[in-house]
């Protein structure tokens, strides 16, 4: 390995060093404790290393959520993937949106701001917005099928979105006082009853 390969991987193995103790970081102290200072601690470099990487804090939280947004595209994909009725396939994602919310609790807190301002503000990704593009295609296909104006799609896909998303927010910051079985009984319920609707 040459001295421009072996200075590359270096380069490389740093930055994902950080990421890495931002991340284990915010999983112990919360992502609004979390500081360029800590992170530099973390990976025992001085914070101007860390500034080398990432232009500020903002621009490290950037890269971990869109990490945590391909992480859960993936996840959404593999759901759709098991059905080919778009009722189902309709079903299986939002239970896998579901299930990584609560498997990947700081990613999704970070992704959608739960708690703190959500990054990645006028840098929006493709990954960003998967789950409510498939929500809007299972639903299309639903309303076609159905022999209904495909034009309300958008409108009632967004709905969709905007009650999961509720539902999942509800739950993470009043864990203590709402039981998650109530809560997935009133997403599958939601859901079926969307379902019905269209």
């Amino acid at each position: 390995m040459g001295l421009h390969e072996r200075r590359q991987r270096e380069k490389e193995n740093i930055r994902t060093n950080i990421l890495d103790a931002a991340f284990s970081l915010a999983k112990t102290e919360g992502w609004a404790s979390l500081s360029m200072r800590k992170i530099a601690d973390a990976i025992e470099y001085s914070a101007p290393v860390v500034y080398d990487y990432f232009e500020n804090k903002e621009a490290i939280l950037y890269e971990i959520s869109l990490n945590g947004f391909n992480c859960l595209h993936i996840e959404l994909l593999k759901a759709q993937r098991e059905h080919d009725a778009p009722d189902e396939q309709l079903k299986a994602i939002v239970d896998a949106y579901w299930k990584f919310a609560f498997k990947n609790k700081e990613y999704y807190q970070l992704m959608f701001g739960l708690g703190m301002q959500c990054s990645g503000k006028g840098m929006m990704k493709e990954e960003f917005s998967s789950f409510q593009d498939m929500l809007y295609d299972c639903t299309y296909e639903i309303i076609k099928k159905s022999g209904s104006n495909p034009d309300n799609a958008c409108h009632m896909s967004h709905a969709l979105f905007s009650a999961v998303h509720g539902l999942i927010s509800i739950m993470m910051m009043r864990n203590d006082d709402i039981p998650s079985t109530m809560n997935k009984t009133t997403l599958d319920e939601t859901v079926s009853a969307f379902i019905k609707s269209l």
